[in-house]
C-alpha cells in the first residue's frame, strides 16, 4: 500500500525539545556545586549534556527521515550485536563498573551502556515478529512464547551487571506490546503471578536488593546507609511548596542528594521550582505520551503501529519508575528521568526512539 507523505508531528517534536532544554537547565541547577568541588569546573556537566543534546537532535532530525520499514530487515542484526555487546560489557578489562554494575564501556570522560541500545533492538524486532506473526498471537506456546523467551534472555544478561531498572523496563515494554497485539488477558494474570515469583527470587538471591526493600518501607531505619538517598530525596520535595525555592537556590544539592543531576533529579525541580515544576513536566511528558499513542493509533501499517507503541511504552515506564522512586513508592532502582536526568547513551537513544515516532507520524491515515 503506498503511503501519503506527510510533515511530522510538530507538538511532539517541540515538546521534545523544550523538555530536553529544560533538563540541560536543570543539570546545571542541580549539578554545578558537585561539579565545582569534583572536576573545579561547575558546567562540566553542563557542557558534556549539551553536546549530547545536540548530537541527539540531529540524530533525531536525521532518523525522523529514515523509512521506518527499513528497520525490518535490520532487525536481526541489531538485536544480534546488541546481544553481543551485552556479553562483552560482562568481561574485566571491556567493561567498566559504575555505581556497582558493569554496565559501561568507558570511552574517555564519556560511557555507553549497551543495554540502552538493547532498549530499542528488542523493541524493533519484537514489532516485526509480531506483524509477522499476528495470527499466532493468540496460541501462547507458538507465538508468545519465542518473543518472551528472547526477553528473558536480555533481562538474565542485564541482571548479571546487575541492573535491575533496566532489565523491567525492558520486560513491561516488551510484555505491553504483546498485550495491545491481541494476546489474551489470562496470559498476563500468569505472567503477574510468575514475576512476583522471579522477584522475590532475586531479592533473596542478593542482600543488597532485600536492603533496599526494607529501606523503602522504613527509611529512617537507616538514615545514613540504605534510606539515605530516599530521606533526602523526600527532604528536597517537602519544602517545594506552590513555587519552590528558586531557580538554583536548592539546598539538597549541596552534597546531601548524592549526585542529584541523575536519578534525583525531579528531587532538585521539586525543590527548586515546586508545583509550578511539577506541572511543567507531567504537561510535557503526558503531551509526548498522548502524541505517541495518537502516531501509533494512526500507523496505516502493524511494524509502524507495533514500533510506536514500544517507544511510547518504554518512555512511559522508565518516567514512572524514576518518579516512583524519587517520591519514595517504591525502592530505588536506578533508573534515569527521560530527557531530564545527565546520561549520554540514554539522552541518545531516548531521542533515536523519537526521531522513529517522528518518521512514522508522516505516514498516517
Amino acid at each position: 500500500m503506498r503511503l501519503k507523505k506527510i510533515n511530522f508531528d510538530l507538538i511532539l517534536f517541540f515538546a521534545v525539545i523544550i523538555i530536553s532544554l529544560f533538563g540541560v537547565l536543570m543539570i546545571y541547577s542541580s549539578s554545578s556545586i558537585w561539579a565545582e568541588y569534583k572536576f573545579q569546573d561547575s558546567f562540566k556537566y553542563l557542557k558534556s549534556q549539551s553536546l549530547f543534546l545536540i548530537v541527539g537532535i540531529v540524530l533525531m532530525l536525521i532518523i525522523s527521515k529514515f523509512d521506518y520499514n527499513k528497520y525490518k530487515s535490520k532487525a536481526n542484526l541489531i538485536l544480534g550485536v546488541c546481544f553481543l555487546l551485552l556479553i562483552l560489557v560482562l568481561i574485566p578489562g571491556i567493561g567498566s563498573v559504575r555505581n556497582g554494575s558493569r554496565s559501561w564501556f568507558g570511552i574517555g570522560p564519556f560511557g555507553i551502556q549497551p543495554s540502552e541500545f538493547t532498549k530499542l533492538a528488542l523493541i524493533i524486532f519484537t514489532a516485526k515478529y509480531l506483524e509477522k506473526n499476528q495470527k499466532l498471537v493468540t496460541d501462547v506456546k507458538k507465538g508468545v512464547f519465542p518473543i518472551l523467551g528472547l526477553t528473558l534472555l536480555a533481562f538474565g544478561i542485564i541482571m548479571l551487571q546487575p541492573d535491575f531498572g533496566t532489565g523491567t523496563i525492558i520486560v513491561m515494554t516488551i510484555v505491553c506490546m504483546l498485550f495491545v497485539s491481541g494476546v489474551k488477558m489470562g496470559f498476563f494474570m500468569k505472567i503477574g503471578v510468575v514475576g512476583i515469583i522471579g522477584v522475590v527470587a532475586l531479592i533473596i538471591a542478593a542482600p543488597y536488593r532485600l536492603a533496599r526493600i526494607l529501606s523503602f518501607v522504613d527509611p529512617w531505619k537507616d538514615p545514613l546507609g540504605t534510606g539515605f538517598q530516599i530521606i533526602q530525596s523526600l527532604y528536597a520535595i517537602g519544602p517545594g511548596g506552590l513555587l519552590g525555592m528558586g531557580l538554583g537556590n536548592s539546598i539538597q544539592k549541596h552534597f546531601y542528594l548524592p549526585e542529584p543531576q541523575t536519578d534525583f533529579i525531579f528531587s532538585i525541580i521539586s525543590e527548586e521550582l515546586g508545583f509550578l515544576g511539577i506541572i511543567i513536566v507531567s504537561t510535557l511528558f503526558l503531551t509526548i505520551i498522548y502524541r505517541g499513542i495518537k502516531i501509533s493509533l494512526n500507523s496505516k501499517d502493524l511494524f509502524g503501529k507495533y514500533l510506536g507503541f514500544g517507544m511510547i511504552f518504554q518512555l512511559s515506564f522508565q518516567a514512572i519508575l524514576n518518579l516512583m522512586v524519587v517520591v519514595g513508592l517504591i525502592p530505588v532502582t536506578g533508573v534515569t528521568l527521560p530527557f531530564l536526568s545527565y546520561g549520554g547513551s540514554s539522552l541518545l537513544i531516548t531521542m533515536v526512539g523519537m526521531g522513529i515516532l517522528l518518521n512514522i507520524s508522516r505516514f498516517q491515515k
